[in-house]
């Protein structure tokens, strides 16, 4: 009888997985194995040893942290609700979530005074304090994974010179905030610009000074910022084709990335010049998911082809002058569902930290994700976000019910 592939894994593997488990969990791992032994065709076992030994990977690296609310975390860990609302300041909440527990992030921050919601002293505080919440969403977010980062410039007086109308000005937004991300560790990949068509604005509008310094443009665009984490890892990890760990470092293929190349001489694939497996964390996720259920949609890859793309804010303002939102800054579809479908797979966790009407939920439970949301002001916008969420999802036929709502009041301890 053909001895298992698993103990041939095990085998070739040892040395590194002593080096890699303290004496307990090596053996808790090895238990945790025991399912694989039912299991015939190599591919299948080189899977899922190579799932659980990054599983278990994972669960050592977010014990290192220490700061987590164990009441938070099993309420985001329950299976019962896809879409779960923690209310509470978002730094807050993420400094008790665990390390690199979710799948992608989409958000569009409170911009700088504008709203009466959202008041800083002067734009040095603003940016400080998104510096501190991006910095603890790097934690929060997986290796390997994407931040979706929505945000326009707008025209303000940043109030570090003067409090007086002179000093207003257009501020950059999206270069600050590029500027930051890049500071605590993600790397800017790509820049969408959202074409909003024709907007309201008073900026552009001097036609009685028809001359030369008095023309200035409409502000008619925002960004929609992609960045990447890569949270570079000396650990190795399994060859996809044999399984074994049997691996040795191989050059970065991008900043902060470990690539790895399979040294197991008797590995199934081996190129022409008696190469092995070249890989890396990143490409054991997305080249083993790449299968019919996974598939984009061709027309929503060609709509967002091109890095100019043109779709209407929301509409809440009615004809009697009603926000019949509820909410004065609402998020349209269109990006979180860039978001999830480019960067995440189904029944993954998708969080925004800035919520505020809920589309994020709304659009990761139409993809078959788990949607989190943390917002803070419960007080001004709970009835009017809940009746969002209920009124776009509506009645779940495949659940036979209504989409079940989790809700959660965090408090700082």
């Amino acid at each position: 009888m053909t001895e298992h592939y698993l103990k041939e894994i095990l085998r070739i593997s040892e040395p590194n997985l002593r080096k890699t488990f303290s004496i307990g969990r090596y053996s808790e791992f090895i238990n945790s194995l025991s399912y694989i032994y039912d299991i015939d065709y190599n591919p299948d076992i080189v899977r899922e040893f190579s799932n659980k030994y990054i599983e278990f990977v994972k669960e050592d690296y977010q014990g290192q942290y220490q700061g987590i609310d164990e009441k938070l975390c099993a309420f985001l860990d329950s299976d019962a609700d896809r879409i779960k609302i923690v209310w509470g300041d978002c730094l807050d909440v993420m400094k008790g979530m665990k390390s690199e527990y979710i799948h992608c992030m989409v958000t569009s921050p409170p911009y700088y005074n504008a709203r009466e919601y959202s008041n800083w002293k002067n734009l040095n505080e603003y940016l400080r304090d998104m510096r501190n919440i991006i910095a603890e969403a790097y934690r929060v977010l997986d290796n390997h994974r994407v931040f979706v980062f929505n945000v326009g410039d707008i025209f303000d007086n940043d109030n570090l010179t003067t409090k007086s109308v002179w000093g207003s000005r257009r501020l950059p937004l999206g270069a600050y905030f590029i500027n930051i991300f890049e500071e605590v560790g993600f790397t800017f990949v790509d820049d969408f610009i959202w074409d909003k068509g024709e907007v309201q604005t008073e900026r552009h509008k001097h036609g009685n000074k028809p001359f030369p310094f008095y023309q200035y443009p409409a502000n008619c665009y925002e960004h929609i910022l992609v960045f990447h984490k890569h949270r570079l890892d000396d650990t190795r990890y399994p060859c996809p084709i044999c399984g074994t760990l049997k691996v040795n470092g191989n050059t970065q293929s991008e900043i902060g990335l470990r690539s790895w190349e399979c040294k197991n001489a008797k590995c199934f694939e081996r190129s022409k010049s008696n190469r092995g497996k070249r890989f890396s964390l990143k490409t054991l996720t997305t080249q083993a998911r790449q299968q019919e259920n996974h598939i984009i949609p061709e027309e929503f890859i060609k709509k967002w082809r091109r890095d100019i793309v043109r779709f209407t804010p929301v509409i809440k303002i009615n004809s009697k002058g009603e926000n019949i939102l509820g909410h004065t800054a609402p998020f349209p579809e269109n990006i979180p569902e860039f978001a999830i479908r480019m960067f995440s797979y189904a029944g993954e966790k998708i969080l925004d930290p800035f919520s505020g009407s809920f589309t994020t939920l709304i659009t990761a439970y139409k993809l078959d994700r788990i949607g989190i949301g943390i917002e803070i002001n419960k007080k001004m916008f709970r009835e009017a976000s809940i009746n969002n969420i209920e009124t776009n999802l509506g009645f779940d036929f495949e659940l036979n019910k209504k989409p079940s709502i989790a809700e959660y009041d965090y408090e700082k301890h």
